[in-house]
């Protein structure tokens, strides 16, 4: 029989220990779908928590995993689906050999520090160039009306 790879029970725990996110477990029991809190250390979401999914393919870790973000998000590199323009996880820049840990913190990073050149909306990532005041308060808007509330350290 040939079992199929599925990311480690170390690389959830190490997920889980993280202090980025919270909550990170397997989705109904799948252990390709795991679900958690991401927590943003920066202005614009750091007042709120963000509901994320992490979809491992079956070739995993040939194949890099998905991360959606579940709860919106005024952002440039994260679509209305929640879809995330992540370069680590595609195809051409994905090494078998990455964490789980290592997705979830570059994801995080890149909900830190928005990057216009990472763009999945063009309008937002125009406002983050040409007003970006206009950008952080809608950011900030969007983050109190749909973010989660922040579990306690």
């Amino acid at each position: 029989t040939h079992v199929c790879p599925t990311p480690s029970p170390q690389e959830l725990e190490e997920a889980r220990r993280w202090e980025g996110a919270r909550d990170v477990r397997p989705l109904n029991g799948n252990v390709r779908r795991w679900g958690g809190l991401l927590l943003p250390n920066n202005p614009s979401y750091n007042a709120g928590a963000f509901r994320f999914e992490l979809t491992f393919s079956p070739t995993h870790p040939l194949e890099p995993p998905r991360a959606t973000l579940r709860t919106p998000i005024y952002h440039p590199s994260v679509d209305a689906e929640g879809r995330v323009c992540q370069p680590l996880t595609t195809p051409a820049h994905w090494d078998p050999a990455t964490r789980a840990i290592q997705v979830l913190q570059d994801l995080l990073l890149q909900l830190d520090s928005p990057d216009p050149q990472r763009v999945l909306r063009p309008d937002v990532a125009r406002e983050l160039q040409e007003r970006p005041e206009e950008f952080r308060r809608r950011a900030e808007e969007h983050t109190r009306l749909h973010a989660e509330p922040r579990p306690d350290p």
